[in-house]
């Protein structure tokens, strides 16, 4: 079972920036490929982006649009995500996911491990 723990949510001004960060504890850090998912109020869960085990391959939702940035270091044990350029509809619950792969998820489905989520909220 994989532990994860988000950080790094807030309040900030449409056009800010905010980089949120995902510790992950109990498997081979490097084992895992990682997702930053969202959720915002009475949507479904979606992905904002992944990337693989060895950080060779990432993969970006359409509406990030070149805005936010997924990174990994496995001295850490931590998975980022830096959003640029941030608007209110990126509102939202954002939760970091994990799966023993060597492909690069990107269905919710297919991750079994979620940390407990960080709320982002953009204001206009």
């Amino acid at each position: 079972q994989v532990q994860l723990v988000e950080s790094g949510g807030g309040l900030v001004q449409a056009g800010g920036s905010l980089r949120l960060s995902c510790a992950a504890s109990g498997h081979t850090f490097n084992s895992l490929a990682m997702g930053w998912f969202r959720q915002a109020s009475g949507k479904v869960r979606e992905i904002v982006a992944a990337i693989l085990w060895s950080g060779d391959d990432t993969y970006y939702a359409d509406f990030v649009e070149g805005r936010f940035t997924i990174s990994r270091d496995d001295a850490k044990n931590t998975v980022y995500l830096q959003m640029n350029s941030l608007k209110p509809e990126d509102t939202a619950a954002y939760y970091c996911a994990a799966e023993v792969t060597a492909t690069l998820p990107i269905d919710r489905t297919e991750y079994h491990n979620w940390g407990q989520g960080t709320q982002v909220t953009v204001s206009s």
